[in-house]
């Protein structure tokens, strides 16, 4: 009995190992051909940046991938730098740039991820890279999006991007990490062309920025009942 369940893990640890090398061949292939395509935009849209915003070209920050490890994320900048908006704060919304609006309709923002993938931070096809403050504030079963590479599209993209809510983005993530097959990266891939022409869910529901996520239901209330047993230890401390 134990030696069948051991010849079984062995089977899909190799199955497992068999599909990580398949997708990163796919990976690669595709994200070298899109650079050689979209090469004459990519140095249009550099060029074009420089003259309107200035330096730094591109957006960098830190996000978390596969497993949570953080890598350099890169974008089109799209944003005015905080110290160009009059010295004072401004939200991020008010600090999007014309240009950046243009980009960030058509998705070319994106285009510097294909960089990433070439990388192997990213893959084409996962969950959106988020914030590395995200990280505390998952559910269990929402953190597991994390159990594969990030994309550049992914299942949640092609089923509402920012039009859904967290909860409901998250849901479809792990779906995708439960379900993947190189078939629905495929599909994936081919739905995704038409979401970016007709830029469909570019904004979430009416907002240009996506609001931020502070955590479903569930987490919020276990980081107040241990906020709140963290000061009931304290005044027992006190008395």
């Amino acid at each position: 009995m134990l030696e069948s369940r051991r010849a079984n893990d062995r089977l899909t640890f190799a199955g497992r190992t068999r599909r990580q090398v398949v997708k990163r061949a796919f990976d690669l292939t595709a994200a070298a051909a899109l650079i050689l395509l979209f090469s004459p935009i990519l140095v249009g849209i550099a060029a074009t940046a420089l003259i309107l915003q200035g330096r730094p070209i591109f957006f960098r920050q830190q996000r978390p991938g596969l497993r949570g490890i953080p890598f350099e994320l890169l974008k089109f900048r799209t944003m005015a730098q905080a110290d160009q908006v009059s010295g004072v704060p401004v939200s991020d919304e008010e600090r999007i740039t014309p240009f950046g609006k243009l980009l960030r309709a058509s998705s070319f923002d994106e285009l510097p991820e294909l960089i990433n993938v070439l990388r192997g931070e990213m893959s084409l096809i996962g969950p959106r890279p988020l914030l590395p403050e995200y990280l505390q504030r998952y559910t269990p079963e929402q953190a597991r999006r994390h159990e594969v590479k990030p994309g550049i599209t992914g299942w949640a993209q092609v089923n509402g991007r920012n039009a859904l809510s967290w909860e409901e983005r998250f849901a479809l993530d792990v779906w995708y990490v439960d379900n993947w097959t190189m078939w629905l990266d495929l599909k994936i891939l081919f739905l995704t062309i038409p979401k970016v022409l007709t830029r469909e869910a570019v904004n979430a529901r009416g907002d240009a920025i996506m609001p931020a996520f502070m955590g479903s239901t569930s987490t919020n209330q276990i980081q107040t009942i241990q906020a709140n047993n963290k000061h009931k230890k304290q005044s027992n401390k006190n008395q």
